[in-house]
């Protein structure tokens, strides 16, 4: 088929794609699950309940675990792994050795992609921008490998490259045999829902990456290519971020999937799916879990609540005292609710004091329960009084 046909064929789909959507919740690549209830009811004791091989839920602010079932069993992540080559490409882009607007030629290597893809065509060329639109949006094979060429120089050295990315990641269970997920010819190319967690996490750290991933459909090629995004929760499910979708006939249907509401950034791993409309409910069910039983609170304490510390011997009386940075704590709902502190200081202290010098805590309660503990660090050095300094002060306090 010639380019201008397979663009043709692109374009009718993807004006399909629009028109079905509405209609038919199971269409395409997953399921588009019905919006959210006004009210939210917390989730069931036990958990949420997610019909899959392996699943994960992460809060991506502190890394913390806060559901999974099997989540360290190995298996096939299919297009989830473009996580990584995302990951890879966004770092090269932050470092600056790859640019938005750099223009890439296509190798005989990408155009020969299976699978999802946007049909390029060997030396056809397109910007990094498009083709990171076409990789998030439309899960394009080709477009991965172009752009994993571009900062590896081959697909088998990125390959290599994100094997080194996940071990640097703790991804212990973890091992890339490509950039696509594509794997009718590996029995190698495995993950877990924790490690696809991990791996998310890195990527929702870079900003650039929500410009592609809230995109429900777009073209390239000066509209002579429609895409849509194959993550259905991005127009469904309120707060929804990202991330990746994937679907092989040996890793069933996957989801990586990212939201935000209040503050509270999430991400639910599903693995293994028996079909899309499990993969995209349970990953739906998973987020509504957690964003009804966990809230993200900021500690703070005001500067009146600090006393500052008396130094013996020092060219200064005494020296203030802030807390060390206090990042946002992941806590059970209204657990932030209430929340009282106790702040704890050095007796007199002798110089000399060095400038970030632990002198104090600060201790954060709920209940009578310790949530977390801040240092207290001087926020100046107080060298110590010398000889002719203490006489001038002998001298000058008689005066």
């Amino acid at each position: 088929m010639k380019p201008t046909a397979k663009r043709l064929v692109s374009l009718l789909l993807s004006v399909c794609l629009f028109c079905l959507f509405p209609l038919c919740p199971a269409f395409g690549d997953g399921t588009a699950p019905a919006p959210d209830p006004a009210v939210e009811t917390a989730a069931d004791a036990a958990g949420p309940a997610v019909k899959a091989k392996a699943w994960a839920l992460m809060d991506l602010n502190t890394g913390t675990l806060l559901t999974a079932e099997n989540e360290n069993e190995r298996l096939y992540p299919a297009s989830v792994t473009k996580i990584m080559t995302l990951l890879l490409v966004c770092e090269a882009i932050e470092a600056g050795r790859l640019s938005l607007d750099a223009v890439l030629t296509c190798s005989d290597t990408a155009a020969a992609k299976g699978g999802s893809q946007i049909w390029l065509e060997p030396g056809e060329e397109m910007s990094v921008r498009d083709l990171l639109k076409a990789a998030f949006v439309y899960s394009a094979n080709d477009a991965c490998c172009l752009l994993g060429e571009a900062v590896s120089g081959s697909e088998e050295a990125f390959a290599d490259a994100m094997n080194r990315k996940a071990e640097a990641l703790g991804m212990t269970n973890t091992h890339f045999d490509n950039c696509t997920g594509l794997d009718d010819d590996t029995s190698t190319h495995l993950t877990t829902a924790y490690d696809v967690a991990l791996m998310s996490r890195a990527l929702m750290r870079y900003d650039m990456v929500r410009d592609y991933t809230g995109i429900w459909m777009d073209e390239l090629r000066g509209g002579k290519t429609q895409i849509v995004n194959t993550n259905k929760l991005i127009r469904y499910y309120r707060g929804a971020t990202g991330l990746k979708t994937g679907t092989t006939n040996k890793a069933g249907c996957c989801v990586s999937a990212t939201a935000e509401r209040d503050g509270l950034s999430l991400v639910a791993v599903v693995l293994g799916a028996g079909n899309s409309d499990d993969r995209f409910n349970g990953a739906r069910a998973l987020l509504d879990y957690g964003f009804a039983n966990y809230e993200l609170y900021e500690p703070a304490v005001p500067a009146s609540l600090i006393p500052d510390v008396a130094v013996a011997h020092g060219v200064d009386d005494c020296v203030a005292l802030a807390p060390e940075p206090m990042p946002a704590q992941l806590l059970r709902k209204g657990q932030g609710r209430g929340v009282t502190l106790k702040v704890e200081t050095v007796g007199t202290i002798e110089a000399p004091v060095e400038q970030g010098q632990k002198l104090g805590t600060i201790t954060f309660f709920s209940d009578s329960q310790a949530l977390v503990s801040f240092d207290l660090i001087a926020q100046n050095s107080v060298p110590k009084l010398g000889f002719f300094g203490a006489l001038g002060r002998i001298f000058g306090a008689a005066a």
